[in-house]
This record gives C-alpha cells, sequence and structure tokens, in this order.
C-alpha cells in the first residue's frame, strides 16, 4: 500500500509518522522548519488515517507500507521521528529494514504489553462508551482532553479533534486494522538488536505510562535520559512544533556525514 505523503525542501530525507488519533497534518508547522534547514521533510498518513484507507478484510503491515512509500519518493536511508503510534511504526520499520535507517526520535512511546496506568484507562473507557452509543462528539471530546495538555491552545486543540473525528469516523465505518505479526515480536529481543542513534522523548505533562515506556525504551536502546518536551502532552509535536523541531535537528545535526 503506497500512502498519502506531505513533503517539503531536499537534503536528507526525515519521515515524521504521526499519532493513533491524528494524521500526517499534524507535521503541517514542522515541514517548512526542517526543510528551511536543509532537510527533506517527508510527513506521512498511516494506514486507518487521514487519505489511507484500508478495506476492512485486507491485512495492513504499517512498516512495509512505509519502506514501500519511500521507495516509491526515492527515500533510500532517512532519519525516523515518530510519535505515539509513529514511534512504534518507526521502531517497526527500523527492525524490518536497518540498514536504511539512519536515525530515530522516539516521543510518547508505550509498549502494548505495559499495563495502564487509571489515568490512561480512564482516557480508553471514556471513548469507547461514547462510540458505544454513537456519540462521536463525545469521544472527540473526551480524546482532546486526554491527548493534549491543559495550556495546549485552542488552535492546537480544534486541530486534534478534526484529526481524532476523521481517524474515529473511519474507524466506525470499517472497523480496527487487522494487523500482520509484528516484527517486534514478544519483550524487547528485536529492540536490542538496533544499533542506529535513537533519542526517545515525553511531553512534560503527558500521562505516566508514556514517561514510563520512554525510560524502558531508552534503556534499551541506550539512549540515555528520556528528553522532557515542556508545556506539551502526548502530542508533544503538535502542541510544541518549534521545540520539537529544535530537538530534532540537534538531533540530525550529530549524525555521521552522510
Amino acid at each position: 500500500m503506497l500512502l498519502p505523503s506531505d513533503e517539503a525542501g531536499r537534503g536528507r530525507p526525515v519521515v515524521l509518522l504521526h499519532a493513533r488519533p491524528t494524521d500526517r497534518t499534524m507535521w503541517g508547522a514542522h515541514l517548512p522548519r526542517l526543510a528551511d534547514a536543509g532537510m527533506r521533510a517527508i510527513a506521512l498518513d498511516l494506514p486507518g488515517h487521514g487519505g489511507a484507507l484500508v478495506p476492512a478484510d485486507r491485512e495492513t503491515a504499517p512498516w512495509r507500507d512505509v519502506l514501500d512509500t519511500l521507495d516509491r519518493l526515492g527515500a533510500d536511508r532517512f532519519v525516523l521521528a515518530g510519535n505515539s503510534l509513529g514511534a512504534l511504526v518507526a521502531l517497526q520499520t527500523a527492525v524490518t529494514a536497518p540498514e536504511r535507517v539512519e536515525g530515530l526520535v522516539l516521543v510518547g512511546y508505550r509498549p502494548h504489553d505495559q499495563p495502564a496506568s487509571p489515568r490512561l484507562q480512564a482516557a480508553w473507557d471514556a471513548e469507547r462508551t461514547a462510540l458505544a452509543t454513537g456519540d462521536l462528539d463525545a469521544a472527540v471530546t473526551a480524546g482532546v482532553e486526554a491527548w493534549t495538555s491543559a495550556g495546549a491552545t485552542d488552535e492546537v486543540r480544534a486541530h486534534a479533534a478534526r484529526m481524532l473525528r476523521g481517524q474515529l469516523t473511519e474507524q466506525l465505518a470499517h472497523g480496527e486494522l487487522l494487523l500482520a505479526a509484528d516484527p517486534l515480536g514478544e519483550g524487547t529481543a528485536a529492540l536490542r538488536t538496533l544499533t542506529a542513534p535513537a533519542l526517545v522523548g515525553v511531553g512534560e505533562h503527558d500521562m505516566p505510562d508514556f514517561f514510563i515506556g520512554g525510560e524502558g525504551l531508552a534503556r534499551d536502546l541506550d539512549t540515555g535520559q528520556t528528553v522532557v518536551i515542556p508545556a506539551a502532552g502526548h502530542l508533544a509535536p503538535l502542541e510544541q512544533p518549534a521545540a520539537f523541531c529544535t530537538l530534532l535537528l540537534d538531533f540530525i545535526r550529530r549524525l555521521p556525514e552522510r
């Protein structure tokens, strides 16, 4: 499956992978900033999000779709930057094709087998209850409250609501995605094979689950301390695009020359 994409600039490819309740438009403020810094910034819609519609009976492998799309775009080697679901898909892509990944920037990561905190469980329950009663507005409101910080601007909240509404509408119409076997497998053995430089981050006001998940991932990838992005919730790149781009560009400039 070839994924919808937006891009800007020329130079080292930097691939931006969005969070679950969003789509590639979450990177709208990042593309010009990265292009101005001499990067080729590429934002992708992951399967089931934005314009990447998936038939209900089709098995999906987002990591393969990312690689196929980047093949079509002529990006042989690249840096992967992902938020939440995007961080997971970045890791799956890196394990599948480690020779192509020059670096990883991963924000808001939590492994699926990590027990949910009461706060995270309450967010899931609020969304599921609203969807079960057909109240899409309530589901969107619950999602915006869960995934953005109390200090998020009205513009950020409105953007998050639009993206979340689109993703939930797709989910209601076609159901949950049928996913192929996860290339990360069980445990952390696959993660420990990765040798690409990596940075792990989390929003200052994110749920404890993602601090715990980030700290574990940083240990597995041997990246050192988790970086905290100030004044941001789970969708830290959306809330703080300038801070995220600074973090990303500083990381890229420390990578070996191509």
